[in-house]
């Protein structure tokens, strides 16, 4: 009668397989390390101290940042300035251009998407009430969705300018990337005619 493991094997190096750099102690007392691990190069904000790496937003993280930006500017429009809606589209400009600046350039779609629903999202503690109840409420926020239009399409227009231009810069990156690959491959003695 044949019995089967019930354990999956152990892995076992192959004999006379190299074996992978171990760390061990230097002559200093350090702990010294072989192999990729050591060759690894450093981040680049410990290669370049005198540059400093700006923010990057997710998608999701660009619409929190925005949706909480414009509800706490919108409070404090509310307290400061009695809810003018104007200071809240003045506000609402610097906060289109950063999200801008600060998303990833993976996500670089996200943010003008994720702009209007934040200036949206900011509008209650500045709209006025138009009736009373829920109904009215809703009322007050459409009308103010209505009534600054401008402000919305003129900040989210700055947002798309913003990513087109980083959308630009990053094509031209990629695309002088992949010529330097191409002019390494080739020997120079046998440039292609």
């Amino acid at each position: 009668m044949e019995q089967h493991r019930t354990r999956p094997p152990q892995y076992r190096p192959r004999r006379g397989a190299p074996v992978p750099a171990q760390a061990g102690r230097t002559a200093g007392g350090g702990v010294g390390r072989d192999g990729p691990a050591a060759r690894r190069p450093a981040p680049a904000a410990i290669r370049q101290p005198g540059r400093t790496s700006r923010p990057r937003l997710t998608g999701l993280g660009a619409g929190l940042f925005c949706g909480a930006s414009m509800f706490a500017l919108a409070c404090l429009d509310a307290l400061l300035f009695d809810g003018s809606a104007t200071v809240y589209g003045v506000l609402f400009l610097p906060v289109c251009v950063l999200t801008g600046l600060w998303v990833r350039p993976g996500d670089l779609v996200t943010a003008p998407v994720v702009l209007p629903i934040a200036f949206a999202f900011g509008l209650p503690p500045i709209a006025e009430d138009g009736g009373g109840g829920v109904g009215g409420h809703l009322m007050g926020l459409v009308t103010a969705l209505a009534l600054q239009a401008g402000w919305l399409y003129g900040g989210t227009l700055a947002a798309v300018l913003v990513v087109a231009v980083r959308r630009i810069q990053l094509m031209n990156r990629r695309r002088a990337a992949r010529q330097r690959d191409r002019a390494r491959e080739v020997p120079p003695g046998r440039r292609p005619r």
